[in-house]
């Protein structure tokens, strides 16, 4: 004969059972349910990353064809406000820069000295002749920097497309920044070997990309 304990402690088993089934049966379920919440997010971070890479890449483009407009249409003071703020612009004649005696103008020199066309500069020396090249801030930027020879030049950013029998030390006295290089292939009538090369180094201040330096490069001896 059943008793009454006897039913009250089976009843109380099964309970006991029944409320174990249910919570393994969550615990189970948020188990399975974490793996797939982790796999999708990171996909969608790497997403994210991608385009604001890509962004920003095509933004650092578009600030270079602006300046290398400008430096083409001889409207040189366009890019007073691309200059950084507090580092200035160098100017290197060729690949191989020279820090103690490249010329570095603040935004202020450069916009003062484009309007003292008078001052003249020594930039460096001719390859081949030795020869030092002392010119005006525009006619430097007018014939030696020659902004239009690379209206249809490639764009590369970040890779470097030629360069010369002079070194080319750029990654060593700017490493980690960006660097936008336009490359002028040459002519057929010189076989190539008038071939010119634009590099537009920029840095990060405060939020924007500015100018640092501009640097050229052609076939050299």
């Amino acid at each position: 004969m059943t008793t009454l304990s006897t039913l009250k402690a089976h009843s109380s088993k099964l309970a006991t059972g029944g409320f174990l089934a249910s919570v393994l049966a969550v615990m189970g379920c948020q188990s399975s349910a974490e793996p797939n919440g982790t796999i999708s997010n990171p996909a969608k971070a790497n997403s994210s990353t991608a385009v604001v890479s890509d962004m920003s890449q095509q933004t650092l483009r578009q600030q270079a064809l602006r300046i290398q407009r400008a430096l083409a249409n001889k409207d040189f003071a366009r890019i007073v406000d691309d200059i950084h703020p507090t580092r200035g612009v160098r100017f290197s004649m060729y690949a191989y820069i020279r820090p103690e005696t490249d010329k570095v103008f603040s935004r202020e020199q450069y916009a003062q000295y484009l309007q003292q066309s008078k001052t003249r500069f020594t930039w460096g020396e001719k390859d081949g002749t030795g020869d030092p090249l002392v010119e005006t801030l525009p006619t430097y930027l007018d014939t030696w920097v020659n902004g239009a020879i690379f209206n249809n030049a490639s764009i590369s950013l970040n890779d470097f497309k030629n360069n010369g029998n002079s070194i080319n030390n750029l990654k060593t006295i700017y490493p980690n920044l960006d660097v936008v290089e336009f490359y002028y292939k040459g002519s057929d009538e010189y076989s190539g070997m008038d071939w010119r090369v634009l590099r537009l180094v920029f840095d990060d201040y405060q939020g924007k990309r500015y100018l640092v330096a501009i640097i050229n490069d052609q076939w050299t001896v």
